[in-house]
């Protein structure tokens, strides 16, 4: 988990970069080749390089070819091979030639740093990291800062899913060698967003937004962290102007409905009922749904869709228990009583399915399984003016009096006229097991 400070510091450092001269962003590609003066070099790999200066990938192949033909552990020659290889997406030959340059000079930070992005694009994060953490260290000569910035830049990027704290620092690392860029705000905000430290993500998504309003990624990572810290209405604006702009973005749709069921409104019911007709085997939007469709009173429809979720994930707790309480909404206690079990069974620590265990073996005449679901509940969960009561009934079905008297007192202290029924019921097995020896 990142700690508070290190965002302090990180925002601090974003905030004072953004008052020097903005730069693009990093590519995902490969570092082009450092160009020397041309008496540095040997004229043909100046000439190679002017050619990758055009862009003109063939003309530098050729040239190289020829020079490594004869040099073959030149490691500039195989840099710049690798790199024109990596320009024609050549992927396999560009790692080749790459790792041959690391061989012919292991310090050279350009090789390390463009093996690291060709694997990490490539999808090889593991080997990725070790090629780009190294990188880090290495003086980066006449190509400068920014490469070794780049580096950094990279590295963060790979860390932010497993290494949340080291991505926090490596962006910091690159902001006291370059400039921010507009990818390192919307980078910190994710990564503060991830942290849940969402005022430090928000004010960074508003950054982003004012240097680029189109952001689809900045809008959407400030709607998350508005739904998150329950601002409905400013999201709702939010994700209703982002729909206006892209009318079948179904992660704004989404965000849209989820704002509008927290707020209990009923345009939230038909907005997902689209997005799953558009996309009807996506798990999250079939959740939503049924959520949404239980809230509105529809338990058998809701029940339809968690009864297809459950088809692919047989021990999911969560679907398990929504199953149960639509099935307890239908007075199906017996298979509602099965749902909640295997629910506690696959997950103990879940304090929802022990209450809809214990609910359960109430209406189905089993009092002793409703007090041990009473029990492991009580480890995960506060008590409740509905738990006293159950306690309360389940020791008075046992004829434990002393018990049942407690426990319906304290259900009577707790539920302050809000349950008239069951408070005239505790009332009246007060009044007969107070009376009995």
């Amino acid at each position: 988990m990142l700690r508070f400070p290190v965002f302090v510091l990180l925002f601090a450092s974003i905030a004072a970069a953004a008052q020097q001269p903005a730069q693009k962003p990093d590519s995902p590609g490969s570092t082009a080749p450092a160009l020397e003066p041309s008496q540095a070099v040997p004229p043909q790999i100046a000439d190679a390089e002017a050619a990758i200066a055009k862009s003109d990938w063939k003309a530098a192949e050729t040239i190289l070819d020829l020079w490594l033909a004869a040099h073959a552990t030149d490691p500039r020659a195989l840099f710049d091979a690798g790199y024109v290889a990596d320009a024609q997406n050549r992927p396999t030959n560009a790692e080749a030639l790459y790792r041959r340059a690391i061989s012919a000079d292991p310090q050279s930070l350009e090789a390390h740093l463009s093996l690291g992005l060709l694997l990490a694009r490539e999808g090889n994060g593991d080997d990725a990291r070790p090629e780009l953490a190294l990188a880090t260290t290495l003086d980066p000569g006449e190509a400068g800062p920014a490469v070794k910035a780049r580096a950094w830049r990279a590295l963060a990027r790979i860390d932010t899913v497993s290494h949340p704290e080291e991505a926090s620092n490596d962006l910091l690392e690159a902001l006291k060698i370059s400039p921010e860029t507009p990818a390192d705000t919307l980078l910190a905000a994710s990564l503060a967003d991830q942290a849940g430290e969402y005022p430090a993500a928000e004010a960074a998504y508003r950054r982003v937004l004012v240097a680029d309003p189109k952001s689809d990624a900045a809008s959407a990572g400030l709607a998350h962290v508005l739904i998150e810290q329950k601002h409905y209405a400013e999201a709702e604006t939010l994700l209703r102007s982002a729909l206006d702009q892209s009318p079948d973005d179904p992660v704004v749709t989404a965000q849209l409905a989820t704002v509008l069921a927290a707020q209990d409104k009923a345009e939230a019911l038909p907005l997902l009922e689209k997005l799953h007709d558009a996309h009807p085997q996506d798990a999250a939007i079939n959740r939503m749904l049924a959520a949404v469709l239980a809230d509105a009173g529809d338990y058998a429809g809701s029940d339809h869709l968690y009864l297809a979720l459950l088809a692919t994930a047989p021990s999911d707790p969560a679907l398990l228990v929504a199953h149960g309480q639509n099935l307890i909404r239908q007075i199906r206690y017996a298979e509602a009583f099965a749902a909640f079990n295997k629910a506690a069974q696959a997950d103990s620590a879940n304090g929802d399915a022990w209450t809809g265990l214990a609910f359960a073996a109430s209406r189905t005449g089993q009092p002793a399984v409703t007090l041990h679901a009473l029990t492991m509940r009580s480890k995960y969960l506060p008590e409740l003016p509905s738990t006293y009561f159950l306690w309360a009934t389940a020791y008075d079905s046992l004829h434990q009096n002393s018990q049942a008297v407690a426990y319906y007192r304290h259900f009577l202290d707790s539920s302050a006229g809000k349950f008239p029924d069951q408070e005239w019921q505790a009332r009246q097995r007060l009044i007969l097991l107070n009376k009995k020896p």
